[in-house]
């Protein structure tokens, strides 16, 4: 009896499960709106992204990280003339994203419900584990999840390790995502498959400049046809 090729199905959670950069935008609109006073839109922008970037290794990724670095970018373009007003406004806006309820993106449920009965699903996202606990819960989902992977950053050997202590190792494993930089590249790297589904919008930090390929990888536009990559994949080892 042939084995199937894959027996894992690792899913990403922000923007392949559930919206998450479109409020990322919102809140960092209203915050280039409280420092009209200090530039312009895009080189405030800009200047909040470096600020990200130099703090990933500090604050890890996530919303309170997000806060943090609005705070300071304010406080340096400022040079440390923030009204108060300022200060709490980022913190309000923090709050607010730390409460949104979760919306769905299209037809993950049925996906999920079509795939949990035949492999073990296992979430795996990175973040703060507090707010992607509250996601996952307020999301209805959990229950479809073998296991789950909160984890600080996405690499070659976290799909290595969590494929083996979770399945049959990367070789026989699938990553669902929507950035090519977290959920695929690595994930390809490893051994696994991907099935690569753009968003509509993704963090700079996520981005990729050059075109990829691969031999596992599958790009589709829509997380229903995970079903039919994984019955491909495994209908041409049977």
């Amino acid at each position: 009896m042939v084995q199937a090729a894959v027996t894992t199905l690792g899913f990403d959670a922000d923007d392949t499960l559930w919206q998450n950069e479109q409020f990322f935008r919102y809140t960092e609109g209203r915050f280039l709106d409280l420092l009209t006073d200090f530039g312009d839109r895009a080189t405030l922008s800009s200047r909040l992204f470096a600020v990200e970037k130099r703090n990933i290794p500090v604050y890890g990724f996530g919303i309170k990280g997000f806060v943090l670095s609005m705070m300071e970018t304010a406080l340096e373009v400022s040079d440390g003339r923030l009204d108060q007003s300022v200060i709490s406004g980022i913190l309000a806006m923090g709050r607010e994203m730390l409460g949104h309820p979760v919306e769905l993106l299209p037809e993950v449920r049925e996906t999920l419900e079509a795939l949990a009965d035949r492999y073990p699903l296992v979430l795996i996202t990175k973040g703060d584990l507090f707010d992607q606990e509250r996601k996952l819960t307020a999301s209805g989902l959990a229950d479809l999840f073998h296991a789950v992977e909160i984890v600080s950053e996405k690499s070659a050997s976290t799909y290595a390790r969590v494929f083996a202590a979770r399945g049959d190792g990367a070789d026989k494993g699938l990553m669902v995502g929507n950035s090519l930089r977290s959920d695929i590249l690595p994930a390809l790297e490893a051994g696994a498959y991907a099935v690569h589904i753009p968003h509509d919008l993704t963090w700079t930090y996520e981005h990729v400049d050059e075109t990829v390929e691969h031999p596992r990888l599958f790009i589709e536009q829509n997380i229903r046809k995970v079903v039919d990559v994984v019955e491909k994949i495994n209908g041409n080892c049977a």
